[in-house]
């Protein structure tokens, strides 16, 4: 059988090209393809110039809203700073070029970069030590659940439950459900943070850890730390740091130092390396001194100048990914992490803080906060002062209209109309300025001309939609 590999033009006076025939014989033909799948007709390609093409996909490109373009409030694990040395490092042909079985043969300089992100999120968290493997922030998650249950397990002592506090992402009592945990959850105190009489409450022998964001998705230090540390470590549990946020307090603050005895860490945000689209992501997880076993492997050691992969650990967890993790992103963040030097670390958290807090300040006699106390890197507010009938989402529609992409909109759950932004450490007064002004801007169309903002948007390829009717019965049927 031969195919040939060039399309064949299709017949004086019809537009596009066919496919070429194969050349396989009529009693065989039936083999490859049923009768009732094969074509009846030839199929007709449309003819379009390469001019026409380019300036179509543009045109798609286009309607997207993206950190490069426009200003990007989303608030909670979002990262939106990826310097393009960044790209230029990971790019490096002395990386791309390693084949991952011959990195300590071949590898040095790889190994050498990954043992050096190692190292410095251990100082900036305030671990023992780090694995790098995890491919994003719930399989951090996941790993660091896995590692307490090794923990507990041979301590002879295999727990069943796992607290999360209200408030938390939704990757928290899922990564401790996939570890076979039971979840508890406890509400938040009136001050969002963690309820202490709630957890004392809830903690008992059969708690394997609580697994706490600091600052937390409200966008507020949990000023108790060393109280709700205090609570965990004396029924025998362990404290686990969801890192999303350690943007706001790296520099500052080390969660080690805080009680923390697990953490993982988001590169893709807290470490400048893009994740758009879904992935790829990295979420590194650290442990203490006492944990450090059951660290996935294999892990890197340095010896003589030499680094290796070895895999000697009888207790570790197992291996999580194939080699060592998504290697380009880990790069990515070794590079931001050299450019910025300690001092820029925490000149990072200032800043993101500083950012947060101005918006916060221009914007909260006109909306709603959901806790009037000073925010960290983000802050949630619960809709409009004077409403006059406009809801969150169409806030977020009427932005959409002028140009701005909207914040995290419903999300923490346990906050009614909730709106969070996070305006993140490289955006200029200016932007943040802009920012305020169409946001003040709807504040008043609200009280004007609530239809404006309820209707909107329609300068869009797409209007308002039925949200409630997308999601329950989505339309996956293209049809022309």
């Amino acid at each position: 059988m031969t195919v040939e590999l060039l399309f064949e033009k299709s017949q004086p006076g019809r537009r596009g090209y066919r496919l070429p025939a194969l050349d396989v014989p009529a009693a065989g033909a039936g083999q490859l393809v049923g009768a009732d799948l094969r074509r009846g007709a030839e199929p007709t390609l449309p003819e379009l110039s390469e001019l026409d093409v380019v300036r179509h996909y543009s045109a798609l490109a286009g309607r997207n809203i993206g950190v490069d373009t426009n200003f990007y409030p989303l608030g909670s694990c979002t990262m939106k700073y990826n310097p393009k040395v960044n790209e230029a490092f990971a790019a490096d042909p002395a990386f791309l070029n390693v084949h991952p079985e011959l990195l300590s043969e071949c590898g040095q300089g790889t190994l050498a970069a990954l043992h050096g992100v190692e190292r410095m999120l251990s100082e900036i968290c305030g671990m023992a030590e780090f694995c790098l493997w995890p491919a994003a922030g719930a399989h951090g998650e996941l790993a660091g659940m896995m590692i307490i249950k090794a923990y507990h397990c041979s301590q002879g002592a295999c727990r069943r439950k796992v607290i999360v506090p209200d408030s938390s992402h939704g990757t928290n009592p899922a990564s401790a459900a996939l570890c076979g945990y039971d979840v508890v959850t406890i509400k938040s105190a009136a001050d969002g943070q963690v309820d202490l009489a709630a957890l004392a409450a809830a903690m008992d022998e059969d708690v394997a850890a609580l697994m706490l964001t600091n600052p937390n998705t409200l966008g507020l230090f949990e000023t108790r730390i060393a109280a709700v540390a205090e609570i965990v470590h004396a029924k025998g549990g362990l404290l686990y740091y969801d890192g999303a946020n350690l943007n706001a307090i790296m520099g500052v603050v080390r969660p080690g130092d805080t009680g923390f005895d697990v953490v993982h860490v988001n590169l893709h945000k807290t470490f400048a390396t893009p994740h758009g689209g879904g992935g790829p992501g990295s979420g590194p997880v650290g442990v203490a001194a006492r944990l450090a076993r059951f660290l996935p492997t294999p892990y890197i050691r340095e010896a003589g100048g030499r680094f290796a992969l070895q895999s000697d650990r009888p207790d570790s967890v197992g291996q999580l990914m194939a080699y060592t993790g998504n290697v380009g992103v880990i790069l990515k963040a070794y590079a931001y992490l050299r450019m910025l030097g300690a001092q820029g670390v925490r000149r990072v958290a200032e800043h993101a803080v500083l950012n947060a807090r101005y918006l916060c300040s221009r914007l909260k006699e006109r909306y709603t906060l959901a806790y009037d106390q000073p925010c960290m890197h983000e802050f949630v507010m619960a809709g409009l002062t004077e409403p006059n009938g406009v809801r969150t989402l169409d806030v977020a529609k009427r932005l959409i209209e002028l140009g701005m992409h909207p914040p995290t909109i419903y999300f923490p759950l346990i906050v009614h109309e909730a709106m969070m932004l996070e305006p993140t450490e490289t955006e200029s007064k200016q932007t943040l300025d802009e920012a305020v002004g169409k946001l003040l801007q709807i504040a008043e169309e609200a009280q004007a001309d609530p239809q404006k903002i309820t209707g909107a948007p329609r300068n869009t390829p797409v209007g308002r939609l039925d949200e409630v009717r997308a999601a329950r019965s989505p339309d996956l049927v293209w049809k022309p």
